[in-house]
């Protein structure tokens, strides 16, 4: 059960061609410098202080192109950034932000913007924060009509969501505003029709991408935040609707999608242990659920000595893949949509028709992490990934030159298998391609947690499974198995061949197989099978 941890590139920086001289000779003397002949006068450009001292002048106009000039200044100079907040720059263009003209505001955004672009600016993104920065783009957010300085405020909360330092306040000052104000006007959830003309606007909206693109990074932040943006009421709503309107409409690349997707993924993650108790089910109704392989056997003592105990509520949480589900209201919202059923048939649509790896890659991930564990949504989930004719389309990824969706499709199949009826199907139809993912032979190299994702996924459908192990055998499996143990501290990590040799100790417990083992890989492998068990 992994966790993306997807923090995005910030927005590219906002170029604004601005004239080398700002305002009128009369207005700005200080520009002025004479040579050497009496009478005759010169055009300079102002120094970085007399620019940041301009931002408090009297006039709006020369405001607004001391923050114009200041925004040319800092576009990719790193070394500007520094030097503007450490003059003080910072806290007089966030002053800016509740200026009345809206010229001043758009540049002062603008600045703000390249100031805190890119990954070195931490300390830049900090100062904007320690001046109030964050509740003034809010204020701004929310009064503006303008579309450009809604995108430019946006922006600058999409890049300073980047800095971890900044990202639980963001969270706690800015997101039941950013929901209020741009995920759910903007997504089309609280509206009752979805006309094509919204479609068009939710495609080309850059306030949503930007926003998206913040809350992707923030989701990131930890088990407080992800609590905190699950109990945001209206965005998972949103989120999850922005993800079916655009599967209705084909539209399964945009970056619109890919943050939506990531942000769900995150939220996703560790659901069993962070969501409120109410929803947890006591441990007797887990064992049998959903064809788990060892019922528990629970005894109640009478005067007639031992019997087994009828758990009324276990047949009641069953679930196979038709009808009412158990444990959900008739038309769940907000958290509960994270884990409901419904949510696998868009997850899977984008998975078999995007082509946008991070879009691939969340949407993988967000089955993985819904689908692990013993809890009784877990469940539910791999029975819908079935029914939605779901692991076809898995498998058929693991074939994608894609070291990271290959991970996460890996990883989710392991917990698919965890499902008695899914490991039948993913051992009968997708042993070969697991296998082939393997090192050795003319397959394209993968990262050591790839290798070892499928590995665990080769452990899982193969534990209590002879027909799979047969398979696994029959694919040429065994061979690559063993030579990956041999490749400890020189090709593979320790991680890697611990999982290869958990794969290889768990054949080894078919004793019915030996002969066959001894037939694909020679007489030998049957000792170095025994002397890996002696290992593990």
């Amino acid at each position: 059960q992994v966790r993306i941890s997807l923090v995005d590139q910030p927005l590219q920086p906002f170029h604004h061609q601005t004239p080398a001289r700002i305002g009128k000779v009369q207005s700005i003397p200080s520009f002025l410098c004479t040579d050497k002949s009496p009478g005759e006068f010169a055009w300079r450009d102002p120094d970085l202080p007399e620019v940041i001292h301009m931002l408090q002048h009297q006039f709006p106009s020369v405001q607004a192109n001391a923050a114009a000039f200041l925004q040319h200044l800092c576009y990719k100079d790193n070394h500007v950034k520094t030097e503007v907040c450490r003059l003080g720059g910072i806290k007089h263009l966030v002053d800016l932000l509740d200026h009345k003209v809206l010229e001043v505001q758009r540049y002062a955004c603008g600045a703000l913007r390249n100031l805190v672009y890119g990954r070195t600016t931490d300390d830049n993104k900090i100062a904007v924060r320690n001046a109030g920065g964050v509740p003034a783009l809010l204020r701004l957010l929310r009064t503006t009509v303008d579309t450009e300085v809604r995108e430019l405020v946006t922006g600058v909360l999409w890049n300073l969501s980047s800095c971890d330092a900044l990202k639980m306040t963001i969270i706690r000052d800015a997101l039941s505003s950013v929901t209020n104000t741009v995920i759910i006007p903007h997504s089309g959830w609280s509206s009752t029709d979805f006309h094509d003309e919204h479609k068009l606007k939710l495609h080309s909206s850059v306030v949503l991408r930007n926003t998206t693109g913040c809350l992707r990074n923030l989701s990131s932040a930890g088990e407080e935040a992800r609590k905190y943006m699950r109990s945001c009421e209206g965005l998972v709503d949103s989120l999850l609707y922005v993800i079916k309107a655009c599967v209705s409409t084909s539209d399964f690349d945009s970056k619109i999608v890919e943050n939506c997707i990531c942000i769900l993924r995150n939220l996703s993650y560790r659901l069993e242990l962070e969501i409120s108790p109410s929803w947890l089910t006591a441990n007797q109704e887990l064992d049998g659920l959903m064809g788990s392989e060892s019922p528990r056997k629970e005894a109640d003592y009478s005067c007639w000595g031992r019997k087994r105990r009828k758990n009324k509520n276990l047949l009641e949480e069953q679930w196979d893949g038709v009808g009412p589900i158990p444990g959900f209201s008739k038309s769940p919202k907000g958290a509960e949509m994270l884990w409901h059923p419904s949510v696998v048939k868009p997850y899977l649509t984008l998975l078999a028709e995007s082509s946008n790896p991070a879009t691939l890659e969340g949407s993988a991930g967000s089955l993985q992490n819904l689908s692990a564990g013993n809890w009784k949504f877990a469940a539910y989930i791999r029975a819908a990934v079935r029914k939605e004719k779901g692991l076809p389309i898995l498998v058929e990824l693991l074939r994608m030159d894609n070291n990271r969706v290959v991970c996460s499709i890996a990883t989710a199949l392991r917990n698919m298998a965890l499902d008695v009826r899914n490991k039948e199907l993913i051992g009968k139809y997708a042993m070969r391609d697991l296998v082939n993912r393997l090192p050795g032979g003319n397959t394209t190299q993968l990262s050591d947690d790839t290798v070892a994702a499928i590995c665990c996924t080769l452990h899982e459908v193969t534990r209590r499974n002879m027909e799979n192990a047969k398979a696994l055998a029959d694919a040429g499996g065994i061979e690559k198995l063993v030579n990956i143990t041999k490749g400890r501290g020189e090709r593979y990590s320790v991680k890697v061949v611990k999982a290869a040799a958990q794969v290889l100790n768990t054949l080894w417990q078919y004793r019915d197989l030996r002969t066959i083992y001894k037939k694909v890989s020679g007489s030998t492998v049957g000792l170095q099978l025994l002397h890996i068990r002696a290992v593990c």
